[in-house]
C-alpha cells in the first residue's frame, strides 16, 4: 500500500469541498474495503477523506419513508426495531452480510460501493477491465463460478457483491448525493450501471460526490419480505444466488410482488417482467416456475456456472412459497 494523506471532514458539505480541490482523494467511514483494495492494489488513493463526523448516521422512520444515514453502522440499521418490524428483507440481507465484527464497523454507504470480489479484480497480477481499461476480462474463459449470467458481456462479468443494495433494489430505494454540483437524488434501479464497454464506471455518482442517505418507501408490502441467500458457507460468505422477496397477497392473488436477485447479474438484478408474470395471478407453484422461466430466459451462463439457472429458479421457488404459504 503506498503512503496517503489523511483528513477528518466535519460536515457533509466540508468533506465535498476537500474532496474538490483534493486530487485523487475518497472518502472513507468503516474502511472495510477500502482499505483491503488499497492494500491488495486494486485501487490506489493519495488521500482519505474521513466522513465519520457529519452527523449523517441516523436511522428515522417517519409517516412515508425510512432514511437510513451513509455513515450509520450495519448493525445498527440490522437490528433496528422499526427495520426488523416493517423491513424485515433489509435486516436479514445485513445480518447476511460479512461477520459481526465487519457488521459493528461498515456503514450502510460504503455497503452500497463495495467494489465486487472477483478474484481476477483483486489479484493485481492479471488484467481487469474494471482496474485497468482495456486490458481484457479473464473471467469470461478462466475461472467464473461466481460470475454473472445476467447482464455481463465481452467485457465484464463480475457480479456485485453487496446483499443489501439487492433488498434496497426489491423495495424501490432512493439514494441521496452531495457533491460539487449540490445535492441530488438517485433511484437505485439507476444508481448501478451495466459495465457495457465501460465496466471501470460502476454507479451514477460524479466525481466527488458523497452518499448522505438511503431512502426507502414505506409500503405495505415491505413489512411482508424476506432475504434468502445461498451461499458456499453459512457465515462470511458472498452470495452464490441470492433473492430480495417482498410479497403481498388477497386470498392466493398477488396483488403486488417486489423481486430482485444478487450472484447472478452485474448489478443488483431487478426484471419487473417478472414481476408482471406474477401479478393479479394466484400463487402457485406453475406460476412461480414460470416466472423463473422468464428470469432467466436472457441468461449467459459460462463453463464454471450455468448451474445458477437452475439455482436461482429453485431459489425463486424457496423465497415465494415461504412467503405465499404454499407450504
Amino acid at each position: 500500500m503506498r503512503a496517503f494523506g489523511y483528513t477528518v471532514a466535519g460536515s457533509p458539505a466540508e468533506a465535498v469541498r476537500i474532496a474538490a480541490r483534493t486530487p485523487d482523494s475518497t472518502f472513507v467511514a468503516g474502511g472495510t474495503d477500502l482499505l483491503n483494495l488499497m492494500r491488495d492494489g486494486a485501487e490506489a488513493h493519495d488521500h482519505l477523506i474521513d466522513v465519520n463526523r457529519l452527523g449523517i448516521g441516523e436511522v428515522a422512520l417517519d409517516r412515508r419513508r425510512l432514511r437510513l444515514g451513509a455513515t450509520a453502522r450495519m448493525r445498527r440499521v440490522a437490528e433496528h426495531p422499526a427495520v426488523r418490524r416493517e423491513f424485515p428483507v433489509l435486516s436479514e440481507a445485513l445480518l447476511a452480510s460479512a461477520s459481526p465484527q465487519v457488521r459493528n464497523m461498515a456503514s450502510i454507504g460504503g455497503n452500497l460501493l463495495q467494489r465486487t470480489r472477483c478474484g481476477y479484480f483483486r489479484d493485481s497480477a492479471s488484467p481487469c477491465n474494471k482496474r485497468v481499461p482495456g486490458s481484457g476480462c479473464p473471467a469470461i474463459t478462466g475461472h467464473n463460478r461466481g460470475h454473472a449470467i445476467l447482464g455481463g458481456g465481452d467485457h465484464c462479468i463480475a457480479t456485485h457483491p453487496s446483499d443489501l443494495a439487492v433488498a434496497l433494489t426489491a423495495l424501490d430505494a432512493t439514494v441521496g448525493l452531495l457533491g460539487p454540483g449540490g445535492e441530488r437524488a438517485v433511484p437505485i434501479a439507476d444508481f448501478y450501471l451495466l459495465p457495457g464497454s465501460t465496466p471501470e464506471q460502476e454507479t451514477a455518482m460524479r466525481p466527488g460526490e458523497l452518499i448522505t442517505w438511503v431512502d426507502v418507501p414505506r409500503t405495505s408490502v415491505a413489512g411482508h419480505s424476506r432475504y434468502l441467500k445461498l451461499r458456499d458457507r453459512a457465515t462470511f460468505e458472498f452470495a452464490v444466488v441470492s433473492v430480495a422477496a417482498a410479497l403481498r397477497t388477497r386470498g392466493r392473488v398477488v396483488q403486488d410482488v417486489r423481486l430482485a436477485f444478487g450472484g447472478v447479474g452485474t448489478r443488483p438484478w431487478r426484471d419487473l417482467r417478472v414481476e408482471a408474470a406474477l401479478r393479479g395471478r394466484p400463487l402457485t407453484g406453475q406460476a412461480i416456475a414460470e416466472a423463473g422461466r422468464l428470469l432467466v430466459a436472457d441468461a449467459k451462463p459460462y463453463e464454471g456456472n450455468r448451474f445458477k439457472v437452475e439455482l436461482v429458479q429453485r431459489a425463486l421457488v424457496s423465497i415465494l412459497s415461504d412467503l405465499g404459504g404454499l407450504r
